[in-house]
């Protein structure tokens, strides 16, 4: 079956799409769908990615699964109740990894202004691609046609005058479809909403907004503004009394933003014992080491995340004098920080190290650690890149972690 034989038309293109310069491209069920292009027989059946365990969460789940009230971020426990007959697959970062590049090439040959959000969504500002592609509406059937050509998966798109509308429009076009509002349909779009769709608000600040009586976004629209500030604090007051009447002035950022690069683990049981946790947090450093190495990047920022036993969740970073892709470095960070948290015994249900601050690697930018030759860690653990290139996660190892299995729970945040 053709691709257009299985497109969405939910709603019309409008006559005038000129103004609808900004695209939001959002994949659909993305982790899923990649996931069953190897695995055709599980089309159309409820499946979900994610940790395996009771302890796991859920990465993704096609649309059947969501069907039964399975969502993103949700327990694995919980998403099994809701769905008992649901096909359970464990994630593959690295595939998703190689299916994104190729989604954000088919973008970037589109146009240079290209704004990646995550792995399977961008803004993308097509203001330089009209006269060769033709018009918005043009170019976003032409991204979508050529995602699932390309890359065997669906995409939608929505697209607006701003980042904001924009990416209301790709939600509401789900899946597989395209909306495109254009200047003068704006307020007739996003009024009858639910308050819910405007950024910025979550459970809380809803519940606020609901003790007013304000309910659509209509409601926040006609609100006088200094109820608004009030209400929500000046800055989020004028924040969400703009975006209701589609106002949005962040542009799509082409420029490599500030990124990051994390790993965590949830443990199968709340672990109280630090000598396991700082096995737990030497392997992370080492994922996250590895990582930046593949993609070529070094960072300065050290982050670790814990989380208790209750759900409760805490950060906490430290910035390097200089930049860094070395495991053990990473560590000595990251068992520092924890160590600082003086958590005498907690009991901990997953924990987290993440390197943030990153730039482009380059010859001497590797920090070397002041006990050491300059044929040292990184030395080692480029080594321990290629073994495992060639024979598999898991082929070589710090002694310290050989008896720990790797849970299905290890995953990029």
């Amino acid at each position: 079956m053709s691709r257009r034989e299985t497109g969405k038309v939910a709603f019309p293109a409008p006559r005038d799409d000129s103004t609808c310069t900004i695209l939001h491209v959002d994949m659909d069920a993305f982790y899923a769908s990649v996931e069953l292009l190897s695995r055709p027989m599980l089309r159309g059946q409820p499946v979900i990615v994610g940790g395996s365990g009771s302890r796991g969460v859920v990465l993704s789940a096609t649309y059947e699964a969501r069907a039964f009230g399975v969502r993103a971020a949700m327990s694995m426990g919980r998403a099994r109740r809701l769905c008992p007959e649901a096909v359970v697959i464990s994630p593959d970062h690295r595939r998703y990894a190689r299916v994104s590049d190729g989604v954000m090439e088919i973008f970037r040959s589109v146009t240079a202004a290209v704004e990646p959000l995550s792995l399977d969504e961008a803004f993308l500002d097509i203001t330089g691609a009209i006269r060769r592609f033709g018009g918005p509406t043009t170019i976003a059937e032409l991204i979508r046609a050529r995602v699932f050509d390309e890359q065997g998966i669906t995409c939608s798109v929505g697209g607006a005058p701003n980042k904001f509308v924009a990416k209301v429009a790709s939600a509401h076009a789900k899946p597989d479809g395209m909306l495109l509002i254009p200047a003068d349909s704006i307020v007739a779009f996003l009024h009858p909403l639910p308050v819910g769709a405007l950024w910025g608000v979550g459970p809380r600040t809803e519940e606020q907004l609901h003790s007013l009586g304000v309910r659509t976004v209509a409601d926040v629209a006609h609100l006088p503004r200094g109820v608004l500030r009030r209400a929500l604090g000046p800055a989020a007051g004028d924040h969400l009394a703009d975006l209701a009447w589609g106002r949005d002035q962040r542009r799509v950022s082409s420029s490599t933003p500030e990124r990051s690069v994390g790993h965590e683990h949830t443990f199968a049981g709340d672990v109280d014992d630090p000598e396991i946790i700082h096995r737990q947090l030497l392997g992370l450093s080492d994922h996250v080491a590895a990582r930046l190495r593949a993609a070529g990047w070094v960072g300065r920022t050290v982050s670790i995340k814990i989380r208790f036993a209750d759900f409760t969740t805490i950060t906490r970073s430290r910035t390097m004098a200089e930049a860094t892709d070395v495991g053990r470095v990473i560590y000595t960070q990251a068992a520092a920080l924890y160590e600082g948290l003086g958590l005498q015994r907690a009991r901990l249900r997953l924990v987290g190290v993440r390197m943030e601050k990153l730039m482009p690697a380059s010859a001497g930018s590797h920090q070397i650690a002041l006990d050491e030759p300059d044929a040292g860690w990184r030395e080692a653990e480029t080594a321990v890149d290629r073994a495992v290139a060639r024979f598999g996660h898991g082929a070589v190892l710090p002694a310290s972690l050989l008896d720990m299995g790797r849970s299905d729970d290890d995953r990029p945040p």
